[in-house]
């Protein structure tokens, strides 16, 4: 039987390629797939972002929550144009499942940067009514925890330098499958 993460980039590229109309691959049945679960699906092509959504909290199956992400990062990221068809051959798809998410206590910017964990953390960053999130992959990118948090405030429509009485940080990890290149 394949493991879970083959079963996860399966549902994810199926819904994509369903939404085009084009045949798919039979994805195999987990248990995992019917408990709630919460994933990011994210679609690079030569390796750059081509789009990225996820869910932060489980609350629906696990199945559906990977291809409703697939399908909102495929179609509906903001940042990008819709997927076409003709890119979806070379567009590789990947998978996060996301932890239970926890609170980080802090006393100061400092001491919440102190704390990251590096190429381990998620981290959901809260201010007011503003909110972002970096997978633990940007980590891969943004290396080092003062400039990880700056992109992160940045993210969320907010000056880098920003630091204020309504920060709050929670953290989650992941487990990731992505495909092979294509």
């Amino acid at each position: 039987m394949p493991d879970l993460g083959t079963t996860l980039l399966t549902l994810a590229r199926n819904a994509i390629a369903e939404h085009f109309g084009l045949p798919h691959s039979p994805a195999p049945e987990a248990p995992e797939l019917h408990e709630t679960g919460a994933a990011f699906v994210t679609l690079t092509q030569h390796g750059k972002l081509r789009g990225c959504i996820g869910s932060l909290e489980a609350w629906r199956p696990l199945a559906r929550d990977v291809q409703e992400n697939a399908l909102a990062a495929a179609f509906r990221d903001p940042r990008f144009h819709p997927l076409s068809v003709d890119e979806l051959p070379y567009t590789r798809v990947e998978v996060s499942l996301l932890t239970p998410v926890e609170p980080i206590s802090f006393s100061s910017e400092a001491d919440a940067l102190a704390q990251l964990r590096p190429n381990v953390d998620g981290v959901i960053f809260t201010a007011g009514h503003r909110r972002s999130t970096f997978l633990p992959q940007v980590w891969e990118q943004l290396p080092d925890p003062a400039v990880f948090m700056a992109h992160l405030k940045q993210k969320a429509g907010l000056p880098a330098g920003y630091w204020g009485p309504d920060v709050r940080l929670e953290r989650y990890a992941v487990k990731k499958w992505k495909e092979a290149a294509p």
